[in-house]
């Protein structure tokens, strides 16, 4: 088994005909919660991941292998529920109304413009519903927020990831 204990967020800083050559290994989100793995990538080879504890690791991640070779991380489909406003009953506020009620269960939760997404909980699918919202099961990644402070979802100990500002954002973090 090979190891891997470091991870470049994003790949940031890597050429992209490295990544388009790198394996690719796909974990669900229960798993890449994980500080501490086994998986298999790409092309067969058993992988045993070991790096900071309270690291996340998300799909577009790079993994480095103890030989020098970059695996790259796919963020896998997997049951999740798609919550969006009824457009018959409510209005867009409704979505934010609904993420503050998930923050307040402190549920891991993927925030997109449209639509939050969930790991399946019926109770939760039920509070939903009930506040009008429209929830639906779907096949598809998850990657939910890191926390306000988990620095983009990746522990930082020693070593830097970078940080990367939005439009127009010039100041110091």
């Amino acid at each position: 088994m090979l190891t891997c204990s470091k991870l470049i967020a994003g790949g940031q800083g890597l050429a992209a005909a490295l990544l388009k050559r790198a394996a690719t290994v796909e974990l669900d989100w229960d798993v890449r919660q994980k500080s501490r793995f086994n998986a298999t990538d790409s092309t067969s080879r058993a992988l045993g991941v070991f790096l900071p504890r309270g690291t996340l690791v998300r799909g577009g991640d790079v993994l480095v292998v103890e030989d020098g070779s970059l695996v790259r991380v796919l963020a896998a489909p997997q049951e999740v529920l798609r919550i969006t406003a009824c457009t018959d009953h409510g209005s867009p506020f409704d979505l934010t109304r609904a993420a503050y009620h998930l923050g307040n269960r402190h549920v891991p939760i993927e925030l997109k413009p449209d639509h939050l997404k969930i790991e399946p909980d019926h109770v939760l699918a039920d509070m939903l519903r009930a506040m009008h919202m429209t929830v639906v099961t779907v096949h598809e990644a998850f990657e939910p927020e890191g926390g306000a402070y988990s620095s983009h979802g990746h522990a930082h100990g020693s070593h830097d990831h970078g940080h990367v500002h939005g439009p127009g954002c010039s100041h110091d973090h």
